[in-house]
């Protein structure tokens, strides 16, 4: 085949919309499947494979610069998996770790109307002291049976 020829066949191509636009579509669409931190490291990834600079990236997916070096650095380490691998704060065990299934029980036999009141309680039984904002996270784990 003729190559003038192969060029004037067609519709000339579109010029292709705002790559940040697809790139956000792309992470909700990806959300129906995953949470939203794994499908921004997953567009992450395929970023970082078409060496797509940092700032790019972070502009992009709103990734933190932090978060890209991370999946670098384990993308050239042996264990392609620990990619995906969300990791859970800051890996320090709760005040309650332990006692949430006593906890549960004695909010279920008496009536709390206030976290403070459950943070006393904690307090008097168990001799762990918690904020009233640990007792909230507490309680909407317990809610959420996780």
């Amino acid at each position: 085949m003729n190559e003038k020829c192969a060029t004037t066949r067609g519709r000339p191509a579109k010029p292709l919309p705002d790559p940040s636009l697809i790139i956000k579509a792309v992470v909700q669409f990806l959300q129906m499947f995953m949470s939203e931190t794994l499908a921004k490291r997953l567009v992450g990834v395929v970023l970082i494979a078409i060496r797509t600079p940092n700032d790019r990236i972070t502009e992009l997916t709103g990734m933190s610069d932090r978060s890209i070096w991370r999946v670098k650095k384990t993308i050239n380490g042996e264990n392609i998996d620990d990619v995906f691998a969300l990791g859970r704060g800051s890996g320090r065990p709760g005040n309650a770790k332990g006692f949430e299934d006593e906890i549960a029980e004695e909010l279920e036999k008496n009536n709390y109307q206030t976290r403070q009141q459950v943070a006393d309680m904690i307090y008097e039984k168990f001799g762990i002291t918690m904020s009233v904002s640990a007792v909230g996270k507490l309680l909407k784990k317990t809610a959420s049976g996780g």
